[in-house]
Order: C-alpha cells, then sequence, then structure tokens
C-alpha cells in the first residue's frame, strides 16, 4: 500500500513538471495577468468572450455563383478557408489553455460540422476535422473538404465513430471514470497524441455553419472537452439595412458571431483575426482568387502549392453542387 501510494504521489510530481504535449509547445514568457487568468479562471465557461461580426455577402455569393461549379465551393469551404488564413495571420488566436498553462498549438486545425446525409435537415452531425497546409489554395481546399465529407457520408465507420461505439458500450459508472481519467490525463499533458489527432475538440476553430439550414446564428458556448478556444456560428444570408455613405439600404448580409477564450488572447488581438475573416469573406475574388489560370491565392500568404493539385480538385468537384443549403 505503501510502494503504490509512494508511485501515486511521484506520478503526480512528475505530472507537473511535464510540459511537453504533442498538440503544442508550452508559451513561457507572457505577462503576469495572464498567467494568473488560468488560475483565477481556470474552465473555458468562465473565460467567455463573445463578438458578433457583419459580412456584407454580395461579393461572396456573386463569387461562389462561378466557384460553385468549379470546384465545388460553397459557404462553409468559404468559412473555414477565412479561418485559415486569418489563424495564419494572427497565431496568437491559435493558442489554448490546458491545465492552467497557456501553449502555442503546433498546427492550424478547423473542425467543421455537416449532415451525415446530405440535405436531410434531420440526419445525425458528423464532424469533419482538418489541418491547414501550407501554400494551400482555396481550391485545394474545398477538394479536401469534399473528400472528406464523402467519407462521413460513405457509411463507413471512422475511427471517431469506433471510439464513441467503445465509450457508449460502457456502464455509466465506468464511463464516467473513464471521463475523469482522460481529463486528468489531458491536464497533466499524459494524453496520446493519436487520440488527440482524432478528436474533433482539439482543434483550433470549431465552425457551424447554421445559415445551411436557413437558420440564424446563436452565441455557441465552449466545450470544457478537449482545448477548442474559439466556436465560429455562421448565420442564413439574409436582406437588412445597412448605412452606406450615410444613406440606408438593402444589403447582404451573413451575421458570425464568435465565442472565445480569453485566457488565450487580448481582445484586440482577437478582433484583429476575427477582422481578417470577415475582410476574406468580403472580397473572396481577390483574396481566394481561384477562378483564373494564375489568381490562386495562398490562404497562409505562403507560396503556393503545385498547380496540378487545384486542377485535380477542380476536376473532381465539378459534379458538386455548390449550394450552400446543402450542408
Amino acid at each position: 500500500m505503501n510502494l503504490l501510494l509512494t508511485l501515486f504521489i511521484a506520478l503526480l510530481i512528475a505530472g507537473e513538471f511535464r510540459t511537453r504535449r504533442p498538440d503544442g509547445r508550452l508559451i513561457e514568457r507572457m505577462h503576469p495577468y495572464r498567467r494568473l487568468m488560468q488560475f483565477i479562471m481556470p474552465s473555458r465557461t468562465e473565460s467567455l468572450v463573445y463578438f458578433e461580426t457583419k459580412v456584407r455577402a454580395e461579393a461572396l455569393e456573386d463569387y461562389l455563383g462561378e466557384a460553385g461549379p468549379a470546384f465545388g465551393a460553397n459557404v462553409t469551404h468559404a468559412a473555414v478557408a477565412a479561418v485559415m488564413a486569418g489563424l495564419a495571420k494572427t497565431p496568437q488566436l491559435n493558442r489554448f489553455a490546458q491545465g492552467r498553462r497557456l501553449y502555442q498549438r503546433n498546427e492550424r486545425w478547423i473542425t467543421f460540422a455537416a449532415k451525415r446525409t446530405k440535405g436531410d435537415a434531420k440526419s445525425a452531425l458528423a464532424e469533419v476535422k482538418l489541418k491547414g497546409l501550407d501554400g494551400e489554395t482555396f481550391a485545394q481546399l474545398c477538394r479536401r473538404i469534399n473528400d472528406q465529407v464523402d467519407v462521413e457520408r460513405s457509411g463507413v465507420a471512422t475511427s471517431a465513430d469506433r471510439q464513441f461505439e467503445l465509450f457508449n458500450a460502457l456502464p455509466r459508472p465506468v464511463l464516467r471514470a473513464a471521463a475523469a481519467i482522460m481529463k486528468r490525463l489531458d491536464y497533466y499533458n499524459a494524453l496520446p497524441g493519436s487520440f488527440i489527432d482524432d478528436d474533433g475538440m482539439y482543434t483550433s476553430v470549431f465552425i457551424a455553419n447554421l445559415g445551411s439550414l436557413g437558420m440564424s446564428a446563436a452565441f455557441h458556448h465552449l466545450y470544457e472537452w478537449g482545448n477548442c478556444p474559439l466556436f465560429m456560428m455562421v448565420g442564413a444570408i439574409e436582406d437588412e439595412p445597412v448605412v452606406v455613405e450615410g444613406e440606408l439600404e438593402v444589403g447582404r448580409v451573413m451575421t458570425i458571431r464568435w465565442t472565445y477564450d480569453e485566457r488565450i488572447a487580448d481582445g484586440l488581438t482577437a478582433r484583429h483575426g476575427i477582422d481578417r475573416v470577415v475582410e476574406i469573406l468580403e472580397e473572396p475574388r481577390l483574396l481566394f482568387g481561384c477562378l483564373g489560370e494564375d489568381d490562386a491565392v495562398p490562404l497562409d500568404g505562403g507560396q503556393a502549392l503545385p498547380r496540378p493539385a487545384v486542377e485535380a480538385g477542380m476536376s473532381k468537384a465539378k459534379t458538386q453542387t455548390a449550394d450552400p443549403m446543402d450542408w
């Protein structure tokens, strides 16, 4: 008994000094108040900040009218791509709080929700998790998204499905204990990287396009499970009154509502990243390109991936609809 107790204490002490994680690196130098925030606001629930942004969507609708038939793009694709670009522009948003410490995420990850059955409002939701690739263009990202959505809709069980089935088969007391153990392992940075990679809640941003169901955007909570610090809710594009040069007119507007973990960065930094997302969505023809021969713009601002990858994405997706209501 004494040996077990000694071993348990030794593991706790070792865990306190373990700072390496498979999904991020520890931020050691920060303002003292930001470090204190990890202790006075230890959960995401008590660290929430809400933003609302309005996107003038006329240019986006016009762009998707061409990009849809060309390479299967819709509003969800545009939102994912804009966030990928925003994270590349503002890497401070690609952080997460875990174990009362702050980490810089190793990669840009986006998780979004899609219907298992296309166009069926009653269908179960599937989570699609994508890693940002350096030099990737909008057309290439659309190809990856469409391929992954096809997998989710194929009926073939994914690794996440198998994990859910395993946990759901456990009796309630066992499941409760298992969840507590996994949270504790995560706290001490001992959760396996393979588990983190497959879990959609270990992500930079979670996106839900309610507009695909004809709904307005809501403010969503952040989950205590995982380490997602930012939730993006996209509403339907609607006619709304807007003021242009002092004159009132009717415009096409898409409302986006954000829920943000204040512990990762200050509100001004978050605003800069969000403003970049809005800028891209309002000027997609300029900032996405991909409709002409040589106008493809890398989402991360770097050098574009080889052109054949773009063309392959276009040829595969030509039969796919661009209707944003499909998802």
